[in-house]
């Protein structure tokens, strides 16, 4: 880091104030206000396309000590896609094996904003009490400017809420990743902010992916002859994704097993009828505790989401495909973490099985993917 310390200041759409040190490109940049609680993981939070117009703050105090690599990057072209990041202190050193340099000179050389100095926990408390918020980071003279100018900047960006994201953050054309070792199946996999980890999963157990940009037409991705299809995370309200519900019911119509995480979740439950609606301060960490109630089991959980299905704990409702069923629940606020149908073809989860970084509680539902195929491929022999 620079000697000269550039003055910055976070401040949200409230009217609260927090005044630190720029880091970064010291630039203005503008975004929503949330936090995770992950201890690990800047680099893969940092990346994640799911993060998409959103200013991180980061709980645990110090970030950058492990520097920046080139293989832990969430998204497919490298980008870092968070809108700000809000650190308490950025490690002076970096120290890993695997670090080609650091947090703040990647942040730099794709003109990301940062600030730091600030108590990040006190940050968090705000947050987590009244919700997350619109926000902007100021640097230099901006600073030092008028609050009630920069508060009024702030909250002239557009809502969260009825933001339509994926197309933002999706793949241009289709592009293909191949299988390791023998290829067992192929899934067409919708890039809705899609996390390089999932395809990687996906690869070892034999599937060759063809990852199709959001809202791709049924009829396009049904020329590929998929053995299951597999809707990603992403940014965004579902209330916006008319276009990926309408395709998820042609797949179940068509009796494709059908797969989704996160965003892919809500997609889902939108396409049995469900409603969805934004929480007020989200789930973002590695440590969610999710129970499954089809076996009583619970596990330990990486999740970035600020839109919910609307549900209860083991809830079974009709659907135009047959009954289906509310899964997964949050252990911390109930809130709904996974449907599916109860004939099997589709299921879904709201985080993130490809664990990246963070628990491998959840890695198994990759695994089931497969066991539906072996029975439902339309291909199979």
């Amino acid at each position: 880091m620079s000697n000269a310390k550039i003055p910055a200041v976070l401040v949200l759409g409230d009217g609260k104030v927090f005044p630190g040190y720029s880091f970064g490109a010291a630039e203005e940049t503008l975004g929503e206000a949330v936090f995770t609680t992950a201890m690990t993981g800047y680099q893969e939070t940092m990346t994640d396309p799911s993060y998409h117009r959103q200013i991180v703050v980061m709980t645990a105090p110090q970030i950058g000590n492990t520097g920046w690599n080139d293989e832990d990057n969430e998204s497919h072209d490298n980008q870092i896609w968070v809108a700000g990041l809000v650190v308490r202190d950025v490690s002076k050193r970096v120290s890993n094996w695997r670090a080609k340099r650091s947090l703040e000179d990647e942040m730099n050389a794709q003109g990301i904003t940062g600030i730091y100095g600030i108590d990040t926990r006190t940050v968090v408390r705000h947050l987590r009490n009244y919700g997350s918020i619109a926000a902007g980071i100021f640097t230099g003279e901006a600073a030092t400017g008028d609050v009630d100018a920069l508060v009024a900047r702030v909250n002239e960006q557009p809502s969260m809420a009825g933001a339509d994201l994926a197309g933002e953050v999706s793949t241009d054309k289709p592009y293909t990743i191949a299988a390791v070792g023998e290829k067992k199946y192929t899934v067409v996999a919708y890039d809705m902010g899609i996390k390089t980890a999932t395809p990687g999963h996906f690869a070892k157990r034999g599937i060759e992916t063809i990852v199709v940009p959001a809202n791709t037409p049924y009829s396009e991705i049904s020329t590929y002859n998929p053995d299951g299809v597999f809707i990603s995370n992403g940014p965004g309200d579902p209330a916006t994704a008319d276009a990926m519900v309408a395709v998820a019911r042609e797949v179940i119509t068509n009796k494709i097993p059908l797969f989704g995480i996160c965003f892919g979740n809500q997609i889902l439950g939108r396409a049995l009828g469900m409603e969805t609606y934004k929480l007020k301060f989200g789930h973002r960490g590695i440590n969610v505790p999710v129970k499954n109630h089809l076996t009583g089991k619970i596990d330990i959980t990486s999740q970035n989401h600020g839109f919910a299905l609307r549900g209860t704990a083991g809830e079974r409702f009709d659907t135009d495909f047959g009954p289906a069923v509310v899964t997964h629940t949050c252990l911390n606020d109930d809130v709904v973490e996974g449907v599916a149908l109860e004939s099997g073809m589709a299921y879904s989860v709201q985080y993130h099985p490809e664990s990246a970084a963070g628990p491998h509680d959840a890695n198994p539902l990759f695994d089931q993917f497969i066991s539906l195929m072996d029975n439902h491929s339309p291909n199979r022999k």
